[in-house]
């Protein structure tokens, strides 16, 4: 009797220990704090800027931040299709519509961020810029563009909007010389891998160089000819948010709101402008 009595009694403290154990997990998951996952590449000391505000901008809504790092850009998009994250914020456009192509994978863009706009440079006499404005470039002038399709098709949509050529493709397409169809100047357009246009420059008239290789070669890119403008021709360089084509659907949908409409607020397009020195726009 008394051994019955005993277990009675340990039955019931076990009852009441896993009834204090539940409430102890309900008021964990009762904090109301969402945690969205973010996959990122190799952050620059800006990115963490802007983040660091978005962060502190949705903590009042009980929202954390996580980033995964990445080295490589071949992760990112297959950890977001997995879900092991809930976003990631690497890319643009034209780089994501080629991903989902090879991948056979649905991944949307969410959010327009910035765009790091490429710019014309100036040929140089010694270490004095040759031109001060795009309209000083000669009669059958050389510029030197990147080789690259990618850089390649760039440079070309950036040279229309300066108003020396003329394309007869637009938008998303891929230009290459080939598609120049107006060429008033005549220019001798000189296509050269991508980290030796900012070498060219002692040689040739202007040259496209990609922001990668500015501080390498010591340019100021504040004295530059022309810079990319953000239009309907360059939006597929825009940087964006991604999430899965259902992330609407998520639990964490309104969260993941939330952190869009603080990314897109005055305060983090002005920590984006002073912590970049200009190299990124925003564009939302």
């Amino acid at each position: 009797m008394k051994i019955k009595k005993w277990l009675s009694v340990a039955a019931i403290a076990t009852v009441a220990g896993l009834t204090l154990a539940a409430c102890g997990n309900s008021d964990k998951k009762a904090d109301n704090t969402t945690t969205v996952k973010i996959a990122t590449v190799n952050r620059s000391g800006s990115e963490e800027a802007r983040w660091d505000k978005v962060q502190e901008l949705v903590e009042k809504d009980g929202i954390k931040l996580e980033f995964t790092e990445f080295t490589d850009y071949s992760q990112p998009n297959k950890a977001t299709a997995d879900g092991e994250v809930d976003l990631n914020a690497f890319q643009h456009y034209n780089f994501l519509n080629n991903w989902n192509k090879e991948n056979g994978k649905d991944l949307v863009a969410i959010a327009d961020t910035y765009i790091s706009p490429i710019r014309l440079y100036s040929g140089l006499n010694g270490s004095e810029n040759k031109y001060t404005k795009v309209e000083e470039i000669p009669d059958k002038g050389e510029i030197a563009i990147p080789n690259d399709a990618t850089n390649e098709s760039r440079a070309l949509y950036l040279l229309q909007s300066a108003g020396l050529i003329k394309l007869d493709v637009s938008g998303t397409e891929l230009a290459t010389i080939a598609n120049i169809k107006e060429n008033p100047k005549n220019l001798k357009i000189t296509e050269l891998d991508a980290s030796q246009t900012a070498r060219s420059l002692s040689s040739v008239d202007a040259a496209v160089v990609n922001n990668t290789f500015v501080t390498e070669a010591k340019l100021d890119y504040k004295k530059a000819l022309f810079k990319e403008q953000a239009d309907e021709n360059s939006k597929q360089w825009y940087n964006i948010i991604v999430a899965k084509k259902d992330w609407e659907t998520s639990p964490k949908a309104d969260a993941i709101k939330k952190v869009i409409a603080a990314y897109h607020t005055d305060e983090v397009k002005k920590v984006i402008e002073e912590t970049s020195d200009g190299l990124d726009q925003p564009v939302w």
